[in-house]
Formats: C-alpha cells, structure tokens, sequence
C-alpha cells in the first residue's frame, strides 16, 4: 500500500493538492487536517465536511492504515498493541503513561536487518520499511484507545529509523507540525544502533530532535559481536560523527548501554566507557539486558548495575538507570516482535 492511498500520513500540503484535484476548495484540506490528526476514529466524524466528500474520502481512501489486533496491559499501565497493517503484517507499539508526560514507542520497519543478537525484533528479521502513514498512525491508534495525545514519542519500536529515513522525516513533520499532532520537536526521540550516513543525514536535515545511540560495548571487537553495524561504522567512526552532531545541534545526546553480566559490566568496560564518551555533550542511560525468547544474555544482578553506575559517575558521566516499564508483557526495550501472542 502506498502512503498515498491513506489519508493519515499526507501532509497538510498534499491533502489540499488532493481535494484541489477533487475540485474542492483548499480550505477543506486544512479541516481535514485537523480531522485527521485530532485524532477521530471514521471520516463519518468529521461533521464541516459536506456529506459528498465524506462519501467520496470513504470510497476512494484509506482513513487508517493500521488497526488494533490486541492490548496487553502491564500491572504498571504500560500497554502494548499489536497492530495490522494493510497487507496483513504485524507491528507493536508501547504506550507507557507516567505522572508528569504520555510515552509512546513507536516503530518504523516490520522486523528489522541490523540483527543485534540482544533484541527480539532482529531475531525475527525483516520485512519492510513502513510508510510514513503507518508509523503516524501508531501514535493516533493510541490516542483512540487512551483519549488523548501522548505528549513524547520515542522512535524505539521495532526498527532501525534511519535505514526508513524518507518516511521517518515525513513523519516527524507531521507529529511536530501545528496541523498535524503538535508534539514539541523536543518532545521527540529518535533511536539508532549507529548507522553513520543516517546521523549525518538527520544532522543536515537541521532538527532538534534528541539522538539517542545504542552503543551497548565500548570497544569495536565486543561491540562487533553483539551488533553486527559496528563491522561497517566502528566506533572511531561513530564517536567522531557524534561530536559533529552536538557541534553542529548543540543538543545533548542519549548513549544507550544494555548491561549484560559477564559480557560488558566489569569495571574494565566501565572505564573503557568513560574513555571513549570524554568530552561527548552525553547521557547514559544504562539499561539491565530484558529476557528474550533463545537469548544468550542474562542480565546482572541489581548490585551489580548499580555498581556500574558508580563507576561512570565517578568517572564524570552523567547517568542513570532506565526504569523498566512493561517487562511483564514483553514491551520492554527489545523485546518487540511484532507476533501474534501465544495462548
């Protein structure tokens, strides 16, 4: 399915150009914007359009692209969703409510080429890119079911964002424009295990978004194992890429490490980690491995993290320990699949 056969993921620009060419006056498209992107569940709800054109939309669209197979929702409130898309492939998405903001994870391949030996979504292997449409429509499947906008949206689903990047900037358009969802360009977090030219690209495409890195090792022969991209942008490559992205963004960047015991939480990699992230504009977020079905790596102990945490920050880092949501319904950090669950 094309992006263009679906209304959610059309800019404001190409849903006037469409109704232009239905000899609609240009004003609908700015009313069918704000249909589109409040979000309401049918076109049938959206009551200043004359009746015709709700007709016609209804017809010749696709109003959303994705649909809600199953929720499961975590004793903390996290809730997952497993959603189909128009050629009958399966995402998840992850809504994590908190006190002071809205979360959701979204995701931006079927499956995923990167193969990082830690995450489920790898282990699956890969489909196809998204369109920009289907990852917007995430954010809305969830608005529909919760009643409101989430405030933050993290590009962690299932995928590597920058391997889809026309449609990851298409969507970032759409969630930060006024027409579209309106979330804060700050509001938003974008996720890569390191592809080099796709940093590069998002660093010329002059957002403020936050880059938040999966680094996971901090030296190439173990990084290597774990996560096959560092055999083609090692990490020299990497680190120096990061430093021109704060030059050139002065916005600090998120280093994502998935302590595994016995692996890369000693007090060697610790200081392997200080060495290589001196004088990064950074924070690390250290994240105890989560279990995934036939993974090889455990997580440590909780004395042992917190170990590494005092090591980092006497060696001047900033850092902290991600708190779990949703491990007890498998949402957690790599743990999406995108499978129908089994009973």
């Amino acid at each position: 399915m094309s992006s263009n056969e679906t209304l959610v993921g059309q800019t404001l620009r190409e849903l006037k150009e469409l109704l232009v060419s239905w000899n609609e006056p240009a004003y609908r498209g700015d009313q069918l914007a704000r249909w589109l992107y409040r979000p309401v569940a049918s076109i049938d709800e959206m009551s200043n359009l004359p009746v015709e054109l709700r007709d016609r939309l209804a017809q010749e669209m696709v109003h959303h692209p994705c649909m809600i197979q199953t929720v499961r929702q975590s004793i903390d409130g996290t809730r997952k969703y497993l959603l189909a898309l128009g050629d009958g492939q399966l995402i998840e998405s992850v809504f994590i409510p908190e006190t002071d903001r809205a979360t959701v994870c979204i995701s931006t391949q079927v499956g995923c080429q990167m193969g990082c030996t830690f995450c489920a979504t790898g282990a699956r292997g890969f489909a196809r890119n998204l369109t920009a449409g289907e990852i917007v429509d995430q954010i809305l499947q969830v608005a529909l079911d919760v009643g409101s906008i989430p405030t933050n949206v993290v590009y962690m689903g299932m995928g590597e964002p920058l391997a889809n990047f026309a449609a990851l900037l298409k969507s970032i358009e759409i969630i930060n424009s006024p027409w579209g969802l309106n979330i804060g360009i700050r509001q938003i977090t974008v996720s890569t295990c390191g592809l080099v030219p796709g940093i590069r690209r998002l660093q010329e495409a002059g957002l403020g978004l936050t880059l938040a890195v999966s680094l996971h090792a901090a030296d190439d022969e173990k990084r290597s194992r774990i996560m096959p991209i560092n055999r083609t942008f090692g990490l020299d490559e990497l680190l120096q890429t990061l430093h021109g992205y704060v030059r050139a963004t002065n916005r600090r960047i998120t280093i994502e490490y998935a302590l595994m015991a016995g692996f890369n939480d000693t007090k060697e990699d610790a200081r392997s980690l200080i060495r290589i992230l001196k004088g990064l504009l950074c924070h690390v977020n250290l994240i105890p491995v989560n279990p995934i079905q036939k993974g090889i790596h455990q997580r440590p102990q909780s004395s042992e993290v917190k170990k590494f945490l005092s090591w980092l920050q006497r060696g001047g880092l900033e850092v902290s320990i991600r708190k779990e949501r949703g491990g007890d319904i498998e949402a957690a950090c790599g743990q999406l699949k995108g499978q129908w669950e089994e009973t």
